[in-house]
């Protein structure tokens, strides 16, 4: 399997930022990490490994990103409005380094847990470069992070705030394009943010698919690994 390590000197983040890349061919999936996750979680908890033979195949080319969850939404140190700032800058970084080591194109994006989050908000607000979208356990309301800060800088980053909210034709033609997955378990601490989630996604008409795999299925990496072989 093709496996390359990058990293360079983030303009947007004024930091080193580093990422694994794994394939050669095929769609390309930015893999965003748990809550406070790095870049190398995916393939040290099995999930590169669950995926290596559609890798292989060159069905997939995942590109694992690092986070800066502990600069932005888990900074106790940090101002929301701080922390919000924090987080628009790693937006950046990936929309304007990332996205063009991928190619340049429309691509997928994935995660778990917090990293669920991620991947969803990325490709609600750009839906113009996302495709597909698969969380496994996603976590969604951030309301915890920020105390009683409702600014609108935060809503924006808050699914279940804006999606209600926004009438902007744009979106709404874009989302109907986008194949939106959310998967979790039937004991999973999560399973009511992706019901919640849902629901919004329903009112609103956006299609996407609701999961919920039963057999006891929570949230850990055995049953995302099952999750992600079965919807890449």
């Amino acid at each position: 399997m093709n496996r390359v390590f990058h990293s360079w000197h983030s303009p947007r983040l004024n930091r080193t930022m580093e990422l694994l890349e794994f394939g050669h061919a095929g769609m390309p999936v930015l893999v965003f990490p748990t809550s406070l996750g790095k870049f190398y979680e995916y393939e040290d908890r099995g999930m590169v490994s669950a995926l290596s033979a559609k890798i292989e195949a060159g069905y997939l080319h995942l590109y694992c990103v690092d986070s800066v969850d502990a600069e932005s939404w888990y900074n106790k140190q940090a101002a929301p409005w701080d922390k919000i700032r924090r987080h628009n800058e790693y937006e950046a970084y990936l929309l304007h380094e990332v996205l063009p080591l991928m190619g340049g194109g429309r691509i997928g994006v994935t995660g778990c847990s917090f990293g669920g989050y991620h991947a969803v908000n990325f490709a609600l607000r750009h839906p113009d470069v996302v495709s597909h979208c698969v969380s496994m356990g996603g976590a969604y309301d951030l309301t915890s992070f920020l105390g009683d800060y409702r600014g609108e800088d935060f809503y924006f980053h808050q699914p279940l705030m804006y999606l209600p909210q926004d009438d902007d034709g744009w979106y709404w033609e874009r989302y109907r394009e986008l194949t939106l997955i959310l998967a979790t378990g039937e004991n999973d601490i999560c399973r009511r943010d992706n019901e919640r989630l849902s629901e919004v996604l329903s009112r609103r008409s956006i299609p996407h698919r609701l999961d919920i795999w039963d057999n006891g299925t929570g949230h850990d990496w055995p049953w995302w690994q099952q999750m992600a072989r079965t919807y890449f």
